[in-house]
């Protein structure tokens, strides 16, 4: 059996569009109403009698949207063979759903993407949004995949328990689910799907260009800034040695050496609370530190190659170093040295919920969200 997940915050008619083609498909359909309010109960109202309706009291997020909705085809729906997440505003085609299905459906314990063509046609800010992204992607994950940001995802009931125990609240659950796949070793693969907008300015997505990119890329933007603060360490230790010692080349040197090691142990503590989560172990410690004297070593090979053979200007070659060294130290920590499986969190039960059953009996639900259960011949709701 196939199920679709939309989740939905504030739809329009579309959604009912979307849900009556599905259902003549054949799928079984599981709509989050992720606290869109009164104003459009009527909407959800329309589709209740074809679809499972899961609410939030409040607006939480697409990914809490979707991660509800996993939970609940895991713990209620056991014949779910293969489940696919779909956008509720139109941009996604039933058709291209069921084309990811067949994909999905023969190819196990795989994720396959719905991929839109990137080009004039794509509205120009999800156009440099996919650029950045992919890019980023494809630095920290050394996977390639065509667009980072595609809400329509087809997947086996295998990958169930891992895609409920990735992190991520709102927009940036969809690009960590990528990485931690990728991490695992998990299959991506790509099916093309049609692109539509509602107009140039994609004025249907609740995508928030600030919050939402800082939520996307926040592990890195961490982890620049623990290497940029572990650099201020090192000069300021540096600069205070130099203060109180002779400028000799030995003691220059013993300084030098010094600071960089506080620093780098300041910057191993960060990363490991703050950027990676990961526990400080001997293994990570000693790895962190080979790597460091790695790149103090390749950060002198560089800079020499570039001012003496090629004969750039000390400063810039200093930048283009430094750059070069940042990528290079931030994915051999992100996929060597600090990579990890994630415990799956447990639901939260901070609504009250109960579950209707065909038969007529209501018991309490654990995960958070109210449901209104169709079922052939009639609903029931709570």
């Amino acid at each position: 059996m196939s199920v679709v997940i939309i989740p939905a915050y504030k739809p329009d008619e579309t959604l009912v569009t979307i849900t009556d083609q599905l259902w003549g498909y054949g799928c079984r359909i599981v709509v989050v109403d992720d606290g869109s309010g009164e104003k459009y109960q009527p909407i959800f109202e329309k589709i209740s009698d074809i679809c499972i309706i899961l609410r939030h009291s409040e607006n939480r997020g697409k990914g809490a949207a979707i991660k509800t909705a996993l939970t609940y085809v895991k713990e209620e729906l056991w014949d779910g063979n293969v489940i696919g997440v779909m956008d509720c505003d139109g941009q996604h085609l039933p058709e291209d759903m069921m084309k990811l299905f067949t994909f999905a459906g023969t190819h196990r314990k795989t994720m396959v993407l719905g991929v839109r063509e990137v080009g004039k046609d794509m509205p120009l800010k999800s156009r440099l949004g996919n650029q950045i992204t992919r890019t980023v992607f494809r630095i920290a994950s050394g996977v390639r995949v065509t667009d980072t940001q595609t809400g329509l995802r087809a997947f086996s009931s295998e990958l169930l328990d891992k895609l409920i125990s990735v992190e991520g609240e709102r927009y940036e659950y969809e690009m960590n689910v990528l990485m931690a796949l990728a991490k695992a070793g998990i299959p991506i693969q790509e099916a093309p799907i049609h692109t539509i907008y509602q107009d140039k300015n994609n004025s249907g997505s609740h995508f928030r260009a600030v919050q939402d990119s800082i939520r996307i890329y926040k592990d890195i933007l961490k982890f620049m800034l623990s290497s940029f603060s572990s650099f201020i360490l090192d000069y300021v230790l540096f600069s205070l040695f130099m203060i109180f010692l002779p400028h000799t080349a030995v003691l220059v040197l013993v300084a030098n050496i010094t600071a960089r090691m506080i620093s780098a142990f300041y910057n191993y503590c960060m990363n490991c609370r703050f950027v990676f989560h990961a526990r400080k172990k001997m293994r990570t410690a000693f790895q962190y530190f080979e790597l460091a004297a790695f790149v103090l070593f390749m950060n002198n090979v560089i800079l020499e190659i570039l001012v003496q053979f090629l004969g750039l200007s000390v400063y810039p070659a200093k930048l283009i170093t430094e750059c070069v060294l940042f990528f290079l130290s931030w994915m051999i920590q992100n996929r060597v040295i600090f990579r990890k499986e994630r415990k799956p969190k447990k639901c939260s039960s901070g609504h009250n919920a109960v579950r209707a059953l065909v038969g007529g009996k209501a018991e309490a639900y654990p995960s958070g969200y109210t449901v209104t259960y169709a079922f052939a011949g009639g609903k029931a709701e709570v």
